[in-house]
């Protein structure tokens, strides 16, 4: 859980142009422009933890190192090594060297070779044996080489910590009220990116570009004339059960002849428009009254379609009539209106199952509907409600 986030967040903190792998030669894979590779490994550790002279954290990582030093032609790779620690390197310690401020940063590399010998030497573990072998295999100029390209950073954020980094410290252009939910969005949109990156779905690696086009794209929506959208492709969690569902909207399409497949369709668009008002409702971005006078412009333009459609039917006509009625107002609802300009919420708001669905949802309301498509709906529902009453 930790690599994606911390991955997000130092890929704020690198160039735009800095490519990214995860899990590919080390836990993260930095790419610069100029095809520098740095591998990255990452500990997330026990507060209070110290890096000190033998601890596996460092001499696992470098293990992985040497391989990849040595499977790159040693001098000849382009390869550079960070350790990324919540730990702190102990004072005491020579790793100090590979710290950067630190007291001892300026350390010769030739003695920070010596010293990191020294320390293989005074331990006996089958990890620090094989690493010293390694070594000894290499010339003096090949091991202070491979050590110069070490870099650790340690105190990094823990995991807690790196949202409000990222909102802090990368999104102060964006609006206040709105940042932690756009983050909330360029968060699931990247820890999906990562699931495809590690599944080998995604084979092109992530980008420092293609991280601030995602931001700007997700930001954009918070603006005064779009609103974001959450439920293009969404579905409801249970079945869609078009046969068994009695809700008002779906028996006003029953009654004038609506096919299964389009009346699914309708549900959909129930579901993301209901879903999405939600969504907007949680995340607060709608000014004070916007919903009712957008439901009312939806009725308005509804009502003014109808008088057209219905003004060359008569209510005693035959049913067949009416039906035909009914069935020309909803093709306009479901196929045209999300064609106006005017019946769009704001102006780049296009997605069309706002209209469909906010249709069905006026369709929905009870205990009178505000839009309805069979002529006679209206009347003959007066008749049930009075007979119930």
């Amino acid at each position: 859980m930790y690599q994606p986030q911390f991955a997000l967040l130092r890929l704020f903190e690198l160039p735009e142009s800095t490519e990214l792998y995860i899990e590919m030669d080390d836990d993260l894979d930095f790419i610069d422009l100029n095809g520098t590779k740095s591998l990255g490994s990452l500990k997330h550790k026990s507060v209070g933890d110290r890096l000190t002279d033998l601890s596996v954290d460092f001499w696992k990582s470098a293990r992985i190192w040497l391989s990849r030093y040595n499977r790159d032609s040693l001098e000849e790779s382009n390869l550079k090594f960070l350790l990324f620690t919540t730990s702190e390197v102990s004072r005491t310690s020579f790793l100090q060297a590979f710290t950067y401020p630190s007291a001892n940063s300026g350390l010769a590399i030739v003695d920070v070779v010596e010293s990191a010998k020294k320390a293989l030497e005074s331990s006996t573990t089958k990890l620090t044996e094989a690493i010293g072998s390694e070594l000894q295999k290499m010339t003096n100029a090949q091991c202070e080489d491979f050590f110069s390209r070490i870099n650790i950073v340690d105190k990094t954020p823990r995991i807690a910590e790196i949202p409000e980094k990222i909102i802090g410290g990368h999104m102060r252009s964006i609006s206040r009220e709105f940042r932690q939910a756009i983050f909330d969005r360029l968060q699931g949109w990247w820890n999906q990116q990562t699931i495809l990156l590690l599944s080998g779905e995604r084979t092109m690696p992530l980008s420092g570009y293609e991280l601030s086009d995602k931001l700007s794209d997700i930001a954009d929506e918070y603006k005064t004339n779009n609103l974001p959208i959450h439920f293009s492709e969404a579905t409801p969690e249970e079945d869609i059960d078009v046969e068994g569902d009695q809700r008002q909207f779906v028996l006003q399409l029953r009654e004038i002849g609506v096919q299964t497949n389009r009346i699914r369709s309708a549900i959909l668009d129930y579901y993301r428009a209901f879903s999405q008002r939600s969504a907007w409702a949680r995340e607060n971005v709608l000014l004070v009254g916007e919903m009712e006078r957008y439901e009312a412009r939806l009725v308005d333009e509804w009502s003014r379609y109808r008088d057209v459609i219905f003004e060359d039917f008569d209510v005693t006509e035959a049913d067949e009539r009416l039906v035909e009625a009914g069935r020309a107002l909803y093709k306009w609802a479901d196929f045209e209106s999300g064609k106006l300009d005017s019946l769009r919420i704001r102006e780049k708001v296009t997605e069309p199952y706002v209209v469909r669905g906010g249709f069905h949802i006026l369709a929905n309301e009870r205990p009178r509907p505000r839009v309805y498509w069979h002529p006679t709906f209206l009347s003959r529902l007066d008749a049930v409600l009075g007979e119930t009453s």
